[in-house]
């Protein structure tokens, strides 16, 4: 089917356009008025026109779970997270065997998490909070005998048994979380998104075929792999960028090397101030193991996407890749040294990166990477150094919006203060291109956003809000607004 956009405004004061659509493919970009008529015609009525939206870095199954678990990411000391707990389970808003609530951040509050104090929420029900980074857990008594944890006093897990828990507790039968996956990729959809990396810490193959099987269309999903199931990946042909049916391909191998700044885990170079158990963070996979990971996962075909968050991390990742010979993505890359920069560049290693993540994490960097914030979340020394960046959530760590992160990106600060080492801000056409993966020209998929505001006019804390008018997937339109309008 032959589609005209029409009445569009491209961005940078250009004169408005059509585009023509034919096959999921733009056919044709023509001044406003100069397309053939009697084609499928949508008249965007002089709306921006911009390359469709993608998300580099989300855990989609987990987006729709935490939406539906108890937020006590505004809690600001322990005391309160439990009492949040408590009159959620007291006003019944706890419904499964298992309370679950989301969001905590622990890094600054002035009391300590303890199973004691989670045990005033639910005497005698297992009650598991799951941090804001995802790296760490929260458990009271009930739970550290249910899971079988010989955790410290203070009941928190970090790390890979943090992460073993929080999959358990996925016990949401499979057409509800379907459901849920859809209903957060439509909302995904509302907000300009056309694809997302879907880094789920789950083996996806077949919760993906069942999906598309059930119609799931919304976005373009790459589903990533991990270290346990690379040898079945492997197995079955697997490759990056391999068609799993509809619009879900084959993503990158993803290895979790460290922790993460809130937890405490990033590996570092330098110590932590007062010198946890681990003073200088943990590093998951050491190099000896992660180079012949790499190795063995880029012959059989894959794309490589290595956590890394402090700058310890970062280093080894790079040397990995140095090591291998090969490209790839560093997720996160918080903290990097001066001279790694450079590193990114060189080796054809993307910093994939969540702008939000600086703004939630500012006063913790202070206060944990103390003198080194200068080289966080730093944005423009990337770029300035030749490296490409893309952008990302890492929902459900922060929202599946990539609004949101241009926002975060371009003014550092999401409120009245001073922007976080606002020398390291992009431009929003900077944002918008790390934010992308397509252009509006001849033969490019008609993956595109319409807007109701000017993205290069609108004021940058403005941008967080940014009205979606059209979204619309190889020409197909997956979101308008318009049509809910007039209703």
């Amino acid at each position: 089917m032959t589609r005209v956009f029409r009445n569009a405004r491209p961005l940078g004061g250009h004169d408005p356009i059509d585009v023509v659509v034919d096959d999921g493919i733009i056919v044709g970009v023509l001044p406003a008025g100069s397309a053939p008529h009697g084609l499928d015609d949508i008249d965007l009525e002089g709306r921006w026109l911009l390359p469709g939206l993608w998300d580099e870095h989300v855990h989609l199954t987990q987006w729709a779970l935490h939406r539906r678990r108890i937020d006590v990411g505004g809690a600001e000391s322990a005391a309160e997270a439990a009492a949040i707990v408590r009159g959620a389970v007291g006003r019944g808003e706890a419904r499964d065997d298992i309370v679950v609530g989301v969001g905590f951040r622990d890094a600054l509050w002035p009391d300590t998490p303890t199973a004691a104090l989670l045990d005033t929420a639910a005497v005698d029900r297992p009650v598991v909070l799951v941090s804001g980074d995802v790296h760490c857990v929260w458990l009271n008594s009930a739970a550290l005998v249910r899971f079988g944890v010989d955790a410290d006093d203070d009941g928190i897990v970090r790390e890979e048994a943090a992460f073993a828990i929080t999959a358990l507790l996925d016990g949401t039968d499979d057409a509800e979380l379907d459901r849920w996956v859809v209903e957060a990729a439509t909302e995904a959809a509302g907000r300009g998104v056309v694809g997302v990396v879907d880094l789920e810490m789950r083996w996806g193959l077949d919760d993906w075929r069942r999906r598309v099987a059930s119609g799931f269309d919304a976005l373009r999903v790459e589903m990533g792999v991990y270290p346990d199931d690379l040898d079945r990946a492997i197995e079955r042909g697997l490759r990056s960028g391999d068609l799993i049916a509809g619009t879900v391909t084959v993503g990158p191998l993803k290895v979790i090397t460290d922790g993460s700044l809130n937890t405490r885990t990033a590996y570092c170079c330098d110590p932590y101030p007062d010198a946890p158990a681990e003073a200088y963070g943990r590093l998951n996979v050491p190099p000896c193991t992660l180079q012949p990971l790499l190795r063995r996962a880029s012959h059989a075909g894959f794309g490589l996407a290595v956590h890394a968050i402090g700058d310890g991390a970062n280093k080894l990742a790079l040397d990995a890749f140095a090591a291998v010979g090969v490209g790839g993505r560093i997720e996160h890359a918080q903290l990097v040294h001066d001279n790694d920069f450079a590193r990114f560049a060189a080796l054809g290693v993307t910093a994939s990166v969540q702008p939000e993540h600086a703004l939630d994490d500012r006063d913790v960097a202070e206060r944990y990477w103390p003198g080194r914030t200068a080289r966080a979340f730093a944005l423009r020394s990337f770029l300035d150094a030749g490296a490409t960046v893309i952008l990302g959530s890492d929902a459900p760590v922060a929202p599946l919006d990539p609004w949101v992160s241009i926002a975060a990106a371009t003014a550092r600060t999401r409120d009245e203060r001073e922007p976080f080492h606002g020398e390291q801000a992009l431009s929003v056409v900077e944002a918008l291109a790390a934010s992308t993966r397509t252009t509006i020209a001849v033969g490019q998929p008609a993956d595109l956003v319409a807007v109701d505001v000017d993205p290069l006019t609108i004021a940058p804390l403005a941008l967080r809000a940014m009205p979606v008018s059209l979204t619309m997937l190889g020409g197909r339109v997956t979101f308008d607004a318009r049509a809910a309008a007039r209703v």
